[in-house]
């Protein structure tokens, strides 16, 4: 009896050690990493919240808390945002405050808990096109699966998680055939897609019988910060002016290197930006240098403007336009029209404005203040004695070699004479052989020779 006494007052011991130990260790200070989801779903949204989870690995968050406030955005984002949270470590809990429409609602399903402040609310998340008409059932079947997939993953009802896509889709009880489910607080808790109400991160923590906690809200750093500002369209536009207008200057004017160190620069911050958020894919980028490819063969090559010079200046434009617009390969069914309408007005605009650039602005430089003092003014008229240098022996159809690259001017050797010569087109490399087509003015015109086998 007294044996049995001892061990009853040793298990009622342990018990209490063991509940002091528990009641220690939940009191421990949670680490909570809040990201914010306060505007549209796009690719600058889907990168935020990626390297957002990145930092919550990093500084070994316990908690991530996503603060909602959004009305959705595009599917394909919302799906690479939605499919990231599911595949976190870590618990995520939402914070709807207020709105979580669309794919904001399908963020929200996807976190462990959802909270929602008092008038918020969550659902419809049809499928829309650029004109805001319901997209074909094909696009309709893709989201009611993800949804459901997404909703059952958290223990929650994939029938309401379905018909907030489908309006002919009801749930009895809930909702009849012919709208989109879109819940209230009130009809969220009651239908348990939403485990309580809070009117702040605070109250979140409570409502999670977390009291000992630190919060820290995830911010962009500065390079970040930039990368999202030259995806402004109007920046873009000035960058494309850039690009444009100085390929097409040092196409013109081959050799002076400034203009082309102007367009590679422009290029950077405008393909950099798009190229991390994923907007700008590989071939993107292939077709811009194809077209540029193209474009420098019809100048140095091909003389005049043909198909290459047409096809490279398709490239070049469609390149440049593709990037900023978030299609899946050649699929534009999940890109408005008011983006297509924005990015050819972009890129229209950067084309026109190199050309104007061109005509209008060129002169002027030439003509500064600042031009004169670095370029030479002087004029040396025949009325003044002086005379330019003419050929006074035949060369034409003489064959020479050439001293230095014709790019397309340089220097070539005829019979142990040096002379200033030009190709009408293409490169000749030095040391080849080249011949005579023309002597008017100053400068021979002279072709490659390309000697003969036997």
């Amino acid at each position: 009896m007294k044996t049995h006494s001892y061990f009853g007052l040793f298990v009622l011991l342990l018990g209490l050690f063991s509940n002091s130990y528990l009641s220690a260790q939940d009191n421990t200070e949670k680490k909570v990493m809040v990201l914010k989801i306060r505007d549209e779903i796009d690719p600058r949204m889907e990168r935020y919240v990626k390297l957002a989870l990145e930092n919550a690995r990093a500084i070994q968050a316990d908690l991530v808390l996503v603060d909602m406030n959004s009305y959705g955005g595009r599917v394909d984002n919302a799906d690479e945002i939605a499919s990231a949270i599911l595949d976190f470590e870590k618990p995520i809990h939402a914070f709807i405050n207020t709105n979580a429409a669309s794919a904001g609602a399908w963020i929200s399903i996807a976190c462990d808990s959802i909270f929602m402040a008092e008038g918020g609310s969550i659902g419809a998340v049809t499928v829309v096109g650029g004109d805001g008409t319901a997209m074909p059932d094909k696009y309709q079947s893709y989201m009611r699966s993800r949804m459901r997939s997404t909703a059952a993953a958290k223990g929650r009802d994939p029938r309401i998680a379905e018909a907030m896509v489908d309006q002919n889709l009801s749930v009895p009880g809930i909702s009849d055939s012919g709208k989109v489910i879109t819940f209230t607080t009130d009809e969220a808790l009651k239908y348990d897609y939403c485990d309580g109400k809070a009117e702040s991160i605070e109250e979140v923590m409570t409502q999670l019988n977390i009291s000992n906690y630190t919060v820290e809200t995830y911010q962009l750093s500065s390079i970040e910060k930039i990368v999202r500002v030259f995806l402004n369209p109007y920046l873009s536009g000035i960058l494309l002016l850039i690009i444009l207008g100085g390929i097409y200057f040092e196409l013109q004017t081959p050799g002076v290197g400034f203009p082309i160190l102007a367009a590679a620069i422009a290029s950077t911050l405008y393909f950099v930006p798009y190229y991390l958020t994923g907007l700008a894919a590989n071939w993107e980028l292939l077709l811009f240098i194809v077209g540029v490819l193209l474009l420098a063969a019809e100048f140095f090559v091909i003389p005049g403007f043909g198909v290459a010079g047409i096809l490279g200046l398709f490239c070049t434009l469609g390149g440049l336009g593709l990037m900023t617009i978030n299609n899946d390969g050649f699929d534009f069914n999940f890109v408005t029209t008011a983006e297509i309408y924005r990015t050819l007005f972009t890129v229209l605009i950067g084309f026109l404005g190199s050309i104007i650039l061109f005509f209008v602005a060129v002169p002027r430089v030439l003509t500064s203040q600042r031009f004169k003092k670095i370029s030479l003014q002087t004029s040396m008229s025949t009325q003044e004695g002086y005379h330019a240098n003419t050929y006074t022996e035949d060369l034409l159809g003489k064959t020479g070699e050439a001293y230095t690259v014709l790019r397309p001017s340089g220097k070539v050797r005829i019979e142990g004479e040096l002379y200033d010569a030009s190709t009408p087109g293409g490169f000749v490399e030095k040391g080849d052989m080249i011949e005579v087509i023309s002597q008017a003015g100053t400068s021979l015109k002279v072709r490659a020779v390309v000697e003969s086998q036997v």
